[in-house]
């Protein structure tokens, strides 16, 4: 996918007034990027493919926006910035690091989104309940349930971006705690995946 088909493909899935949303946001990400490293400086040329595409195919795969959102370590916003603008119904992002909570804030109120949240904590010491957990690339899969297992509800669904499609004991982590999953290829690069979990880990 190039950048102008990454371009595309998100106008062709969010209106007018939510693409020009996101076009600010693109711009207050790569003009904070030279404060505080949100991304990659490499993936600036391609950040509409390598992020806020990669962020909205979630959407898809939540089966719908409705309901709490919880998106684990949102560090710049994806992709918890950028499903929020897209109209999911409520979306709490945790982030333990004070100056991105503050730009994730900020982006909040510059562009207006009364359904975001942000919580300045990490996840262990979060109590929301959420009807959908995202984290991209944050920590392994294992690691997440350890951490986030208290958030989940038993119909909660897991989307957890993976940067390369390499599960290696992902499935007996998985099924040792009683979860089932499949994973996704990303449509934005074949060699990333989405793992995606339902339920909570016992």
């Amino acid at each position: 996918m190039t950048e102008d088909e990454a371009m595309a493909w998100v106008a062709a899935r969010v209106d007018a007034d939510a693409m020009a949303k996101i076009e600010r946001f693109v711009a207050m990400v790569i003009d904070e990027n030279g404060r505080q490293n949100l991304i990659s400086p490499g993936t600036i040329p391609v950040i509409w493919q390598r992020h806020v595409a990669d962020s909205l195919q979630l959407l898809e795969l939540a089966g719908g926006g409705q309901g709490r959102w919880m998106d684990i370590g949102s560090g710049g916003g994806f992709p918890g910035i950028v499903l929020a603008l897209a109209g999911v119904g409520i979306m709490t992002m945790v982030e333990p690091r004070k100056r991105r909570v503050m730009f994730l804030n900020d982006c909040i109120a510059s562009l207006a989104i009364p359904s975001a949240e942000v919580m300045e904590a990490k996840v262990e010491a979060v109590t929301v309940r959420a009807d959908v957990i995202t984290a991209r690339a944050v920590a392994s899969v294992e690691k997440l349930l350890l951490a986030a297992g208290h958030c989940c509800t038993p119909t909660t669904r897991w989307l957890l971006p993976r940067g390369a499609t390499a599960l290696g004991d992902l499935p007996s982590q998985v099924e040792a705690r009683g979860m089932m999953f499949h994973v996704e290829q990303s449509v934005t690069e074949s060699t990333s995946s989405i793992v995606i979990l339902d339920g909570c880990p016992r």
